[in-house]
């Protein structure tokens, strides 16, 4: 059985309380929320989870890169933010950590014969991994590697190369992968069959439309993704990523009627 749930950060709101309490009204049963600066946040959103019912699905580490970059500064600033939001995921019983390991273009130096500027970004992020996947068991929160378009990024694009990385890792079951429905529409030739090729290694899917609006508003097949999900029996989390046209109350009927249509789809 899926689960919805939606970012914080989309919902309205002046306070957590608020946001939570219009995701509890919708219908969700999570909140996904940004991991930087989550510290400072935990005792708050655990407060609020709590009384209106909900659990954070996740943790998204967002716009944080680095992991792959060729300054050391850099990758270890990255490390340590990974390693704070998987112990706020512990913290808030999450169960996932989902993050991008580069945004743009690379900075690795080609030392071709020996290893291209890619190569050195694979084997990188295989460490990374290998490293990680011991703390990922103890905080009991998957990591969730997230492709994105070619015009965000210049490395991880498609969901093959991400489970790729999960294969590399002798499949460890805390090393998954984030599928997102929008970036997918962009980089896969085949958007079903390859959700279908990938489903055991998926922990979440991202669900946005063309231009990251709200499914429904796109004319991407939702229908036919929630019958290949329902085929799949994927148990994971779906999250709303898209985008309301209008904010306050306006923007909360748009999320309602997204939700019906969602319902419709077999996707909730």
């Amino acid at each position: 059985m899926t689960k919805l749930a939606i970012r914080e950060a989309l919902l309205p709101g002046r306070t957590v309380s608020e946001r939570l309490g219009l995701a509890r009204e919708l219908g969700f049963s999570g909140v996904e929320f940004a991991a930087a600066g989550l510290d400072a946040r935990i005792d708050e959103i655990d407060e609020s989870l709590r009384a209106h019912a909900l659990v954070a699905s996740g943790l998204n580490l967002g716009e944080t890169d680095g992991w792959v970059s060729s300054d050391i500064g850099r990758r270890r600033r990255a490390n340590d933010m990974l390693r704070e939001a998987l112990a706020c995921a512990l913290d808030l019983e999450a169960d996932y950590v989902t993050f991008a390991p580069q945004l743009g273009a690379g900075d690795m130096p080609d030392l071709t014969p020996f290893a291209s500027p890619l190569e050195l970004q694979k084997e990188l992020l295989i460490w990374l991994l290998r490293g990680f996947s011991d703390l990922a068991d103890a905080m009991d929160a998957k990591l969730a590697l997230l492709p994105l378009n070619r015009g965000k990024t210049a490395f991880l694009t498609r969901l093959e190369q991400a489970a790729a990385f999960c294969g590399a890792v002798d499949d460890h079951p805390m090393i998954t992968v984030a599928a997102s429905i929008g970036e997918m529409a962009l980089e896969e030739q085949a958007l079903l069959p390859c959700l279908e090729a990938h489903i055991d290694r998926i922990s979440v899917i991202y669900l946005a439309d063309r231009n990251q609006g709200l499914p429904g508003t796109g004319g991407l097949p939702f229908p036919a993704i929630g019958a290949t999900l329902r085929e799949l029996d994927y148990e994971g989390w779906l999250v709303i990523d898209g985008r309301a046209s209008k904010s306050g109350r306006e923007g909360f009927s748009e999320f309602a009627a997204c939700l019906d249509f969602l319902r419709d789809c077999g996707l909730q």
